[in-house]
């Protein structure tokens, strides 16, 4: 029952872990920048398995997918040493791609019983625009372009990067990236909007259980402004997650500072959603993030790098 699972993810003492029901996990589709269905993690062998039954009515469920089925290529490349978060970082390279190509593998009782390629159609829920965007003028003559992002869904990299482009066009020389009240959502998606200020630097550092760390560096040749044009990031106590991961990584490589009246929510928690057979799903965190310097992400007011 969803009483007893709760009592049992509770019982791991992380306040973040917790069982949810069949409409709130509906709605946590609108962070998948996949959009096949199934999430990804790495087993004991290092390979990289479908985690969790597919969200029904997905291009997974339909090609009948399992959990345990390993994912050896996705679109030719090999999994081989990567992390998921990579592979999907792969996929977004193309964001408007209608289908991914998966070469899969199954296992039973040890022994290869499958290979096979399967083309997945990309499905995405109805997601709104995370962001607006204005240009101002200041008494100086400065043109400021002003963004507010809501939240970190699977459009918001298309959609920033949509505002950025058509505010530099405008003569915006300074801009104000908004995340205030801004709770976070795909962490990968903090990564990839960081390659539009950063040129293949470290964006943030993911902890494993373990002490192993995972530095995950912003792509090359994606950056939309002149890095001499200022970036200002306003955040409150409520800026979170994704939110803190990209203010964290544009502070510490010294391409932004950040201004708020409070310090940020100081989560600091990296957590994977996997579905559940009976249609809900279970949050759970699977490691911790710190800034590229190394710091807790835990940001206080006046940031300079």
């Amino acid at each position: 029952s969803f009483a007893l699972a709760s009592k049992l993810v509770s019982s791991l003492g992380d306040k973040y872990s917790r069982v949810i029901n069949v409409d709130t996990y509906s709605k946590y589709q609108r962070f998948d920048m996949v959009g096949v269905g199934i999430p990804l993690i790495t087993d004991g062998d290092k390979r990289v398995i479908v985690a969790a039954p597919p969200v029904k009515g997905s291009s997974s469920a339909r090609e009948k997918l399992r959990v345990g089925d390993v994912v050896s290529a996705v679109n030719g490349v090999s999994t081989t040493n990567r992390e998921p978060l990579k592979i999907v970082e792969q996929i977004e390279e193309n964001p408007t791609a209608k289908t991914v190509t998966f070469s899969m593998k199954r296992e039973e009782d040890g022994v290869v019983v499958r290979n096979w390629d399967v083309v997945l159609e990309r499905q995405f829920e109805e997601v709104s625009d995370p962001t607006r965007f204005k240009l101002q003028t200041r008494s100086d003559g400065t043109k400021v372009g002003y963004i507010k992002i809501t939240e970190f869904n699977s459009l918001v990299v298309t959609k920033l990067t949509e505002a950025l482009t058509e505010l530099k066009a405008k003569g915006a020389t300074a801009y104000v990236l908004d995340v205030r009240s801004n709770p976070g959502g795909a962490f990968q998606s903090a990564t990839e909007i960081a390659g539009l200020f950063l040129n293949d630097e470290v964006a943030t550092i993911m902890v494993g259980k373990n002490g192993d760390s995972y530095p995950f560096r912003t792509t090359s040749g994606k950056v939309v402004l002149p890095t001499q044009d200022p970036v200002v990031i306003w955040v409150d106590q409520n800026t979170a997650s994704a939110s803190e991961v990209l203010t964290a990584a544009l502070r510490d490589n010294c391409r932004a500072v950040f201004m708020g009246k409070t310090q940020t929510f100081g989560k600091g928690k990296i957590q994977a959603v996997y579905g559940l057979e009976n249609g809900g799903g279970l949050i759970l965190t699977v490691a911790k993030y710190v800034g590229p310097n190394g710091s807790q992400v835990r940001l206080m007011n006046g940031g300079l790098p």
